[in-house]
């Protein structure tokens, strides 16, 4: 490992050790300069994430720098209130002491991020970090390089490489040679499923807990008895945003049979309306990262019959947004997570029939359906483990902070966001306080004799 950054990363734990993270009046100054770094550079990240994967202005503030900022308010909000000790109860057997649990920073910790979503997906862990307390190294995703760049200059600009270390490079290269030669304090990784394992493995070396943020095939069921129109629109709108590069996009459909026409054509209709005949040409439709995810994503495309779409140009990583069904439930395209503009739809008679698809890819990251029954919607939350889920929607579930964000199996393991991202950069401390007035013997030995009055209390 280079010496430099093993220096830095000591620095770090010095920082961190000195104490000065933990104050209130530190973090909030933290969060706001943070804040005002970002809003400065707003026209560089969209020059940035435009230069990456051809996101419009509109299309960043939802799903990055805006989506950032909001969660930034609403931690500022509420940080004070998190950083108070919360009281609990205390049982029988321990009063008349008082108990609490205080929340402590860890130390120093580890973001990765990925390049679909470059900014948001890094600052996000970022800010939920600072707000606990602790020291932060993070690491870009090399595939995302305009907007590692100006990620740098926000963070080396804003603040010292004590408190915060930008570390940019190869991935397979630089994030074991830190992992290899310093105990993080806790890791968190967004990405792939199969470096995410990578990720768990160096980690369990040193004991070192981790948030595993991965993905997984997110299905989506419409029923019999779905608003058509509305779950056509919802399904394109996030399905396709960021040319299907999303974790948590739909990643392939089961519709009731009775209703399969019908969602094909309010679904081209979609497709037509929100990015015209020419998606290649639109400015709310991007491109695919680059030519090994192009190359990936377009051979999904002979697996099934093209219901709409499959144009495709490889000088501009261009794949228009495409809908198969006749699809093999063995393909490629049924069995890997699809991130890209393909959409496969599948049809149902029976919920047995579709639970036998889903059960293929168990413990999706998210899961979606669509019903106007409540009594459908239960059924279907309970036959389905999956880290969130939306009814009559997709993927909008993580823009809230106050719902935890996460995963499950392999999908990824802890949750973020608002107070969640908080608590997942802290250690709770369970604290019980024992006052001296009160000391009866009955609690220390001889105990011979003390058995019936030992249960009546201890039950």
């Amino acid at each position: 490992m280079p010496n430099e950054i093993l220096t830095q990363l000591a620095a770090m734990r010095s920082y961190f050790n000195s104490g000065v993270t933990k104050p209130y009046a530190f973090r909030k100054q933290q969060l706001i300069a943070l804040k005002d770094a970002v809003i400065a550079h707003e026209e560089d990240i969209y020059a940035a994430l435009y230069t990456d994967l051809k996101k419009s202005k509109e299309e960043c503030w939802v799903t990055e720098n805006g989506f950032f900022l909001a969660e930034l308010n609403d931690t500022l909000g509420h940080l004070k209130e998190w950083m108070e000790p919360e009281s609990v109860s205390t049982n029988l057997l321990n009063l008349p002491s008082s108990s609490r649990v205080l929340r402590e920073p860890l130390g120093v910790v580890l973001a990765i991020g990925p390049w679909n979503y470059p900014f948001q997906l890094l600052f996000t862990p970022l800010l939920g970090a600072i707000a606990a307390g602790n020291c932060v190294v993070l690491k870009p995703s090399e595939f995302a390089p305009a907007t590692a760049a100006v990620m740098q200059k926000i963070i080396e600009s804003t603040f010292s490489k004590e408190y915060i270390l930008y570390v940019p490079g190869d991935g397979a290269k630089v994030i074991p040679e830190m992992m290899d030669h310093f105990t993080f304090d806790h890791v968190f990784y967004t990405g792939s499923t199969a470096v995410g394992k990578i990720i768990y493995k160096m980690a369990a070396e040193r004991l070192v807990p981790v948030t595993l943020e991965l993905g997984g095939k997110s299905p989506c069921v419409v029923e019999s008895d779905a608003n058509i129109h509305i779950a056509a629109k919802r399904i394109v709108m996030t399905k396709f945003s960021n040319a299907g590069q999303m974790c948590v996009a739909p990643d392939y459909v089961l519709v009731h049979a009775s209703k399969k026409e019908a969602l094909v054509k309010a679904l081209k209709e979609k497709i037509k309306q929100f990015f015209g005949d020419k998606p290649e040409q639109s400015e709310n439709y991007g491109k695919l990262i680059n030519e090994r995810q192009f190359n990936r994503v377009t051979s999904y495309l002979m697996q099934g019959n093209k219901l709409h779409g499959g144009r495709y140009n490889a000088d501009t990583l261009f794949i228009e947004p495409t809908l198969l069904d006749n699809v093999h439930i063995d393909a490629p395209v049924m069995k890997e997570e699809i991130f890209g503009p393909v959409l496969p739809i599948l049809s149902f008679t029976t919920p047995e029939e579709a639970l036998a698809i889903i059960a293929h890819n168990p413990n999706p990251l998210a899961f979606y359906v669509f019903t106007s029954s409540s009594e459908k919607e239960k059924q279907w939350l309970d036959a389905v483990p999956s880290g969130g889920a939306c009814v009559n929607n997709a993927s909008w579930h993580l823009t809230n902070p106050s719902l935890p964000f996460g995963g499950r199996g392999f999908s990824g393991t802890g949750a973020y966001h608002g107070r969640y991202s908080f608590d997942t950069f802290s250690h709770k401390k369970a604290v019980m306080k024992t006052p001296t007035w009160f000391d009866p013997a009955l609690k220390y030995p001889p105990l011979k004799g003390k058995l019936g009055i030992f249960k009546w209390i201890i039950r």
